[in-house]
This record gives structure tokens, C-alpha cells and sequence, in this order.
């Protein structure tokens, strides 16, 4: 059941017809392409950032394009899938969906603005808007003849607010909202009604399945961690910044937007008091707020400043203390996932490696809280890392050695079918979107 509130602001829009209206026009900035093309994408990475990250730039613009296929069930669109190295590919969706759309966008924005629409299109009556897309092809799955995907159990996190508010800052576009808005309050409505914490806050369904839904498989957080209904960080966040983003949406659309700037404030304080440790200058899960001896320094301690969330004060001491700490995060290849001196630290996917798109994020969330110095820092090592690995090897991994190594000598899943990093792998490599990013705060 719908809660009372979010029930009456969808009825709202469906009463206004938002849900199926497109824009019948794009209204541009000055200067910018609203179709844009491939050549426009790699003509960017070819100039953009330093000299030696461009072959690799242009490497990934090629791969996007290679990446992309006509249309086909369950998508209207073109789409595009999270690479041709993912081992258990094709596949779409996920955050790594949201990675590829910010890297094109500035230069594509009509094929980022079609994969948008591929990712909402198939949300689930009840809210959820599902994680990964299966799609035929699969060199290790034969048997897969057509599209499957998770229609109940499994989301995943809600980043692609992020692109829609980024697509209608570069286009000016913000008639898109209409058929965006829907989607939003529904999906809110579904986390609300699924993905409460006891309390307060939003779990992600690692804490009960060991599924994976938070994108971070294996996370170091639910080792020792008994099973419940318990707030974890990364959730809500991340259902703090829908709330932020619906607020706005709804202001811009001239509705109203009181219930959602309440509950954004709600969840901030929540944040900011209820889940961070002074004594630390951490954020961490609800369970390790109770159990200090559950306590890891895992990298979502970091999404409260990617989401905003944390107070000017909070952000500048983790950025301060932990972020540029080289012992901690700042490792050769930013961000390690697992701070370096933590006991727990490994060489092993998510409990150690970086993933670009961590960085990359973590960088922005730097620049929210006015640290240009700090996004610089990690944004400039890590694209120096990762040309430094393309030089060597021809292509970009889906994570990197966080000490600087050869990114084969890190370890993916024991015992599965891959225990090494997955080459060509788009989803996690939002380098031209860092390369963009790093030219902007250096100025």
C-alpha cells in the first residue's frame, strides 16, 4: 500500500498526464547540440584533459559506440550495454547504466536522454525500477534467449536522478521532468513501502540476502552483521538526495513541494546526527553506530557528501582526515573502497580496488562542498592511473589495483567463474565524464 502522501502527489501527476508526456522540442542553451553524435564524443576526448589520458579517451568513446545496439524487448530505444568485457553479459541497467550516460552526455545528449528512457520504461507498477537487464548473448549463459530481469527483489541504487538533472542543466530542457517526475514518486513511494529501516532511514537488501542490491558485492559492512531491517548509509542517502531532487522537480513544475522538503530535512538530520560519529568523524550504518566493533572504513561513509547530506563542517573534516589521508583513501589509484589501514583492506572487488566511477562521484560530491582542491587530487591520480594501465594493457578494467599494480593481480570473486577484473568494461569508467570534470575545477 501506497503511503497517503505519496499516493496524493502521484495522483497528481497521473491527473496532469505527466507520466507518458515527451518533450515535443528541445530547448538548447547557446552553443549546445541536442542531438549531438559519436563523432562529436570522440572528437571531445581527443581534446579534453591531458595529453597522455587522450588515446585512452578515445578508446572509451569507441567503445560506447561498439557498446550500442538497435532496438529490441524491453527497450523502445537504441541501448546500450555496460560493455563487451562484462563476463556475464550483455547487459544493461544498474548504475553502470548512469556512469555511461554522464560520460556521452555533453556530446550525445540524444542517445544519454534514450537509455534514460529505457531505464524508467520498465519500472514495476509498485515503484521499483529494476537493476540489471539480462540480455541473449551471453558467452557464459547460452541457455539465455531473451531479456530477464529482477520484476520484484532486486533494485538498485537510484542514481539516475543525477543524469535527468544534468541532462536538463545541459539542454535547458526542462519539459523532460514531465515524463520523469512520475517515475521518481513512484519510486520514493516503493522505497518507502519496501526499503524502511526500522526507526529510520533505508536498507539495502545485503543486510537479508547477501544479494547485492547496493551495487557493492561482498561489501565489507555485512561480515559480521546480524540480519535486519537496519539503516545503511548508502540507502539512505540515496533516498535522501530522491527526496531533495523531488522537491525541486516538483517546485520547477509548479507543485507543490512542502511534503518533500520535509521529509528530505527529516532524513538529513537523521544523517547527520543519527548516523555520524563525532568522536570518529564518520558516517556509518545504524548497526555500527550501536557496535563500535563493527566499524570498517568502507568508502559509503563517503555518500553523504556525494548525496549532500552532510554539514559543510562534517564534510570538510572526512574529506580532510580520511579522503586525503593516503594511508586510507588516497591510495596510488583513488578511491580505495576499503581505507588502506583497515584491517579488512584486500586485494579483492570491493574490499580495496577503486572503481573510476567511485572516484568520479566522490570527486563531484568534493566540488558540492566547495573542495575543487580535493576533487582535483583524486580525480588527477586516478586518470593518471588508469592511462598509465591502458598504455600497458589496450583497455580500461571495471576496477584498478588501488596501490598502482597490474590490475590482473587483483582478485574479482573467488571461486566464480571470473576471479580477475573484467576488460572493456564500460559501466564503471566514466573517464571522459572525470577527464570534463577535472578541466572544469581547473580553471
Amino acid at each position: 500500500m501506497i503511503r497517503p502522501l505519496l499516493a496524493t502527489g502521484l495522483a497528481i501527476v497521473l491527473a496532469l498526464g505527466f507520466l507518458s508526456c515527451e518533450p515535443k522540442s528541445i530547448q538548447t542553451t547557446p552553443g549546445t547540440n541536442p542531438g549531438g553524435s559519436w563523432k562529436q564524443l570522440k572528437s571531445e576526448a581527443n581534446s579534453i584533459g591531458k595529453k597522455e589520458w587522450r588515446p585512452m579517451l578515445s578508446y572509451v568513446a569507441e567503445l560506447h559506440k561498439k557498446s550500442t545496439h538497435p532496438p529490441v524487448w524491453p527497450f523502445e530505444h537504441e541501448w546500450e550495454e555496460i560493455g563487451p568485457g562484462y563476463v556475464y553479459g550483455p547487459a544493461f541497467g544498474h548504475w553502470d547504466l548512469v556512469h555511461q550516460v554522464i560520460d556521452l552526455m555533453p556530446a550525445y545528449p540524444e542517445h544519454a536522454y534514450k537509455q534514460l528512457l529505457n531505464n524508467v520504461k520498465n519500472q514495476e507498477d509498485h515503484g521499483m525500477v529494476p537493476g540489471s537487464f539480462w540480455m541473449p548473448g551471453s558467452k557464459l549463459n547460452k541457455k539465455r534467449t531473451k531479456a530477464s530481469w529482477s520484476r520484484e527483489k532486486q533494485g538498485h541504487p537510484p542514481f539516475w536522478v543525477f543524469a535527468i538533472d544534468d541532462y536538463v542543466e545541459l539542454t535547458g530542457a526542462d519539459s523532460v521532468l514531465k515524463r520523469f517526475y512520475g517515475p521518481l514518486v513512484r519510486q520514493i513511494s516503493w522505497f518507502e513501502n519496501n526499503r524502511k529501516a526500522e526507526g529510520e532511514g533505508f536498507y539495502y537488501t545485503d543486510i537479508l540476502t547477501k544479494r547485492w542490491e547496493s551495487g557493492v558485492d561482498e561489501g565489507i559492512r555485512f561480515d559480521d552483521t546480524a540480519e535486519g531491517a537496519w539503516a545503511c548509509i548508502d540507502a539512505t542517502s540515496h533516498v535522501y538526495y530522491l527526496y531533495k531532487v523531488a522537491a525541486k522537480w516538483s517546485n520547477m513544475l509548479g507543485m507543490d513541494d512542502n511534503f518533500y522538503g520535509r521529509r528530505a530535512d527529516q532524513l538529513e538530520k537523521h544523517i547527520q546526527e543519527g548516523m555520524y560519529d563525532k568522536k570518529d568523524g564518520l558516517f556509518y550504518d545504524s548497526w555500527a553506530m550501536k557496535d563500535e566493533k563493527l566499524r570498517t572504513l568502507a568508502f559509503e561513509t563517503l555518500f553523504p557528501i556525494v548525496a549532500g547530506a552532510a554539514t559543510k563542517p562534517q564534510a570538510d573534516r572526512l574529506i580532510n582526515e580520511y579522503l586525503l589521508d593516503t594511508t586510507c583513501f588516497n591510495t596510488a589509484h583513488p578511491i580505495a573502497t576499503v581505507g588502506k589501514r583497515d584491517p579488512k583492506f584486500e586485494l579483492r572487488m570491493w574490499r580495496g580496488p577503486a572503481w573510476n566511477s567511485m572516484t568520479y562521484w566522490v570527486a563531484r560530491g568534493c566540488v558540492k562542498y566547495g573542495r575543487k582542491d580535493a576533487a582535483k587530487i583524486i580525480l588527477e591520480k586516478a586518470l593518471d592511473s588508469s592511462a598509465k594501465q591502458f598504455e600497458k594493457t589496450g583497455t580500461i578494467w571495471e576496477f584498478y589495483h588501488p596501490l598502482g599494480g597490474n590490475p590482473e593481480e587483483v582478485l574479482r570473486k573467488p571461486g566464480s567463474a571470473r576471479n580477475k577484473p573484467c576488460k572493456d568494461y564500460l559501466g564503471h569508467n566514466p573517464v571522459i565524464a572525470m577527464a570534463r570534470l577535472y578541466a572544469e575545477i581547473s580553471k
